[in-house]
């Protein structure tokens, strides 16, 4: 079963190309560009299984155990495309087995 990702709007278009077969959105491509985490998060329920961001901050703003798909967080030094193309490997797996409620840390320090 292909999961239904959602990329965060400060990630690169250009990450879906390395993601998979499955299905993959940019959040501006569905609509969700420009909205703050809550509302995002309540838009993300029920439409996508795995959303995928840099922003550190969403663990602590969030009650992520309530949502109905998990979250991948990356962890790099800046969101440009030559610093998230070596973790590819690495998203690809996260996206694959992270299950609704949590979250799961991909690093690239």
């Amino acid at each position: 079963m292909s999961r239904r990702v959602i990329l965060d709007e400060c990630l690169p278009r250009k990450l879906k190309r390395v993601l998979g077969d499955g299905p993959v959105q940019t959040a501006h491509e569905a609509g969700l560009a420009g909205m703050k985490n809550g509302r995002l998060l309540a838009a993300i329920d029920g439409n996508f299984d795995v959303f995928v961001t840099v922003d550190k901050g969403l663990r602590h703003q969030q009650n992520l155990s309530s949502l109905s798909f998990g979250i991948v967080l990356i962890r790099v030094p800046s969101n440009a495309i030559q610093d998230l193309l070596p973790l590819a490997t690495s998203l690809r797996s996260a996206i694959a087995g992270v299950s609704a409620g949590n979250l799961i840390e991909v690093s690239g320090y």
